[in-house]
């Protein structure tokens, strides 16, 4: 093994934003993956679905590639999968909730046969290719079955915290297990790289637990029909919405197909613990009155398919939303999805239905680290080095600043972005240089078939509309066979713009004459005249920049 080897680490996805994640881990010819999530796209990205990492570099040494090793189940770290699997097929390995899903996704995609998932549990230390081993740590979020990542690799130690916070009254299972993080420490770890979601957030995030006594009181006090929004992948709180029920003699129905699929393989699998007689189809809620009933569905964060909005707008085909009903909101919106939610709370109430969410009530609580949490994990790691991992950039500016007061020198923290290469050794570390990175789009079946070009062309068309002027030329005579035909949409309607649009077609008529009169005239020339004459045209007239599209036809 030569000396002069370093570890790179290269994040694809995850840094800068909030989704995304993905990790390259690299030692001579040998990669390992951590994560390999999407994200959701923003307003600025019309007609898009999903937000993919670009993963050109993996594509290129995809024969190093020895195994992509999962965190946990959320979108954001499993999310790409299917589409990464498809061109790159190596071992995946995670917990069993987290494969479950991994399954539920693989199999949408007909890829399940074909994929290796290996199971994994906490303790368990895998050997992937030559150079690393990779042992998982028990953790806390809000997904049941979450690990952080211990990294063997030739240089030192390298500690994953994946997301999560420490919760000390956990619903299911232990409290993080923070005596393995000690111990690594003691041993001496070179890198830690630390989640930084709620790094502006003072004290301790509070305990799950939390949520489900605030459920007791709520459903205690409540003769209405209660319906929870939430997230579908919180199992631990959908088992405290369950308990609430039981514990006041409700039933329960499952709205959302993808609360509906997360709730079924949690039974299956055993993290749901739900009593006999207690789930009932939704089909049949208008057997039992509305004091006999919790319906929990998909639908917090607002998102315009989901069962919950559906129902504040009447366009469920099973739930009507009446004044006899409680909506709880157990989330809190994801940056971007606040407009959406505060649409759907006013929907509601307009119904004249009572709405309990975060700023009213303690309904939810994060499962992200806060500032006292995150510098625990740094005093009992003790990294040389420190990366701060999953957030926007001011989050992993002030994560870096926390790790400073901790005691951790600042020329050993690295502030990275998507696609930077980190190289160390056993006594150093420096940024050695790029590879590329960015996001791919996907709408529809279509993947990385809508790029930059597109996105502006639907902006100006949602912002403008559209003017489509229609030339008809004779070949032999060289001159307009009969007046242009303008045709818009989204930017006038025509009936009621007639001046505008005689306007235009004078416009045209001008511009194809001195085209034609030229004796080597050529389309795309007389094209771009047309659309630069009409666009300043109309510009002049309205202040507006509709698109512009001729189409010209020659008989």
């Amino acid at each position: 093994m030569s000396k002069a080897k370093k570890l790179k680490i290269i994040p694809l996805g995850g840094l800068d934003e909030i989704g995304k994640n993905m990790t390259v881990f690299e030692y001579g010819n040998e990669i390992i993956l951590v994560d390999c999530g999407m994200s959701f796209p923003d307003d600025d990205m019309p007609g898009v679905d999903l937000v993919l990492n670009d993963i050109t570099y993996l594509e290129n040494n995809y024969q190093k590639i020895r195994g992509i090793f999962l965190t946990h189940g959320h979108e954001d770290h499993i999310g790409g999968l299917p589409y990464f699997l498809k061109s790159i097929n190596v071992p995946v390995y995670g917990t069993r909730l987290t494969l479950g899903l991994v399954e539920n996704k693989l199999k949408e995609h007909n890829l399940l046969s074909r994929c290796k998932l290996v199971r994994t549990k906490p303790g368990s230390v895998i050997t992937a290719g030559q150079f690393f081993k990779v042992e998982f740590i028990h953790s806390n979020h809000s997904i049941a079955d979450s690990v952080a990542l211990a990294i063997k690799t030739p240089v030192g130690m390298v500690v994953h915290t994946g997301d999560f916070k420490i919760d000390t009254t956990p619903i299911v299972g232990d409290v993080i297990d923070l005596a393995r993080l000690g111990q690594l420490g003691k041993e001496g770890v070179l890198a830690l790289m630390s989640e930084s979601t709620n790094v502006e957030r003072p004290g301790y995030a509070m305990s799950e637990r939390s949520v489900g006594e605030k459920f007791e009181q709520i459903f205690a006090n409540c003769n209405k029909r209660i319906i929870v929004a939430t997230f579908a992948s919180n199992v631990h709180r959908v088992q405290q919405i369950i308990d609430a029920a039981v514990k006041n003699g409700r039933k329960v129905a499952v709205s959302g197909r993808s609360m509906e699929n997360i709730v079924e393989l949690s039974i299956l699998l055993g993290y749901l613990k739900v009593p006999e007689g207690v789930l009932i189809p939704i089909d049949n809620i208008k057997k039992y009155r509305p004091n006999q009933l919790v319906l929990i569905t998909t639908g917090s964060q607002g998102e315009p398919m989901s069962a919950l909005t559906r129902m504040a707008f009447s366009d469920h085909k099973k739930v009507e939303i009446t004044k006899n009903d409680l909506i709880i909101l157990s989330a809190t919106p994801i940056p971007g999805n606040e407009k959406s939610v505060s649409s759907v709370i006013n929907e509601l109430f307009k119904i004249g239905a009572e709405v309990i969410y975060k700023s009213l009530a303690e309904v939810h609580v994060s499962g992200h680290a806060c500032q006292e949490e995150l510098k625990l994990m740094l005093s009992l790691v003790k990294p040389k080095f420190f990366i701060p991992v999953h957030g926007e950039h001011r989050h992993l500016v002030l994560h870096k600043q926390l790790a400073e007061k901790i005691g951790i020198p600042s020329k050993n923290i690295f502030v990275l972005s998507n696609g930077s290469v980190l190289e160390m050794d056993k006594s150093s570390a420096k940024v050695t240089g790029t590879v590329q990175a960015g996001q791919i789009l996907v709408d529809g079946l279509g993947v990385g078939d809508v790029g930059n070009v597109v996105l502006r062309d639907r902006k100006l068309l949602s912002e403008d509309g559209l003017i489509i002027v229609i030339i008809t030329i004779s070949r032999s005579e060289h001159k307009l066979i009969s007046p242009p035909d303008v045709i818009s949409r989204g930017f006038v309607y025509v009936r009621e713009a007639e001046n505008l649009i005689d306007g235009v077609k004078y416009v045209v008529e001008e511009t194809l004459d001195r085209c034609l009169d030229k004796k080597n005239y050529d389309w795309s020339t007389m094209k771009s005249a047309i659309k630069s004459a009409v666009s300043k045209y109309i510009y002049n007239k309205t202040e507006r920049n509709p698109m512009i599209l001729p189409i010209i036809e020659e008989v």
